[in-house]
């Protein structure tokens, strides 16, 4: 039943039209709706770790929901226009392997990772449709991600590094946290990016109190409290 609903999910999403509670409802057997709502979050935890969108209810009149990129990605997370599936997961795995390799990953690390997904820079994916074009000139473009030459390499090598708009848009946190989510662990378990994580956050925190006019700032010697860690987990080509 979660897998149905997850494909149920998916296309709603591919076919750009909401979801609605009641045709949910409908393909999954009478005898499982009481445990509707374990089955819907287990297929959106799942849809959130291999896409990173969350499903957010919109209308809790009409029980309607949508599945929302984490980051601002073009057209709701699919980058190219009409339909698709988002590519938002591919970005946030490629920013999280920068993170955990301290910021700035070797091109044929990234891609070792990837290969282990079952993505490869020279083969068409069904979801990321050509996923080197995508990750070292469509999110390079768009400021995502920044992709240059290691200084005087010979024969040529290259590197990523986060680009403006993923500082802007996302937090070393959120990363960890959907890193984490991949590997079916919690953020705490990668100690030393949880703890520059937690720096990290402290910093924007006090960037946002620094931004609000007539308040004291909290000095380093005072930091504020941080946050909890999060909890064990209980278990293009287009359609």
């Amino acid at each position: 039943m979660t897998s149905l609903l997850e494909q149920f999910l998916l296309c709603k999403y591919n076919m750009k039209q909401p979801i609605m509670k009641e045709d949910m409802l409908k393909i999954i057997h009478p005898r499982y709706h009481d445990r509707f709502a374990e089955i819907l979050k287990r297929a959106s935890e799942h849809i959130e770790a291999v896409f990173a969108v969350d499903l957010k209810e919109v209308d809790s009149t009409i029980h309607s929901y949508d599945l929302v990129s984490k980051l601002n990605l073009p057209s709701y997370g699919r980058v190219w226009v009409g339909r698709g599936l988002p590519k938002t997961g591919l970005l946030m795995t490629v920013l999280g392997v920068m993170f955990v390799k301290g910021g700035c990953a070797a091109e044929e690390d990234i891609w070792k990772f990837l290969n282990m997904m079952r993505v490869y820079a020279w083969r068409k994916h069904f979801i990321y449709r050509e996923p080197r074009k995508l990750s070292t000139r469509d999110l390079v473009t768009m400021k995502y991600l920044e992709y240059r030459q290691v200084a005087h390499s010979d024969p040529p090598r290259y590197e990523f590094l986060w680009g403006p708009r993923a500082h802007a848009e996302t937090s070393k946190m959120k990363v960890l946290e959907f890193l984490a989510k991949v590997n079916d662990t919690v953020p705490s378990a990668f100690s030393i990016q949880y703890e520059e994580a937690l720096q990290d956050e402290e910093e924007r925190a006090r960037a946002t109190v620094l931004a609000r006019p007539g308040t004291t700032v909290p000095s380093r010697h005072d930091p504020l409290p941080r946050p909890a860690a999060s909890p064990t987990p209980t278990e293009d080509e287009e359609f």
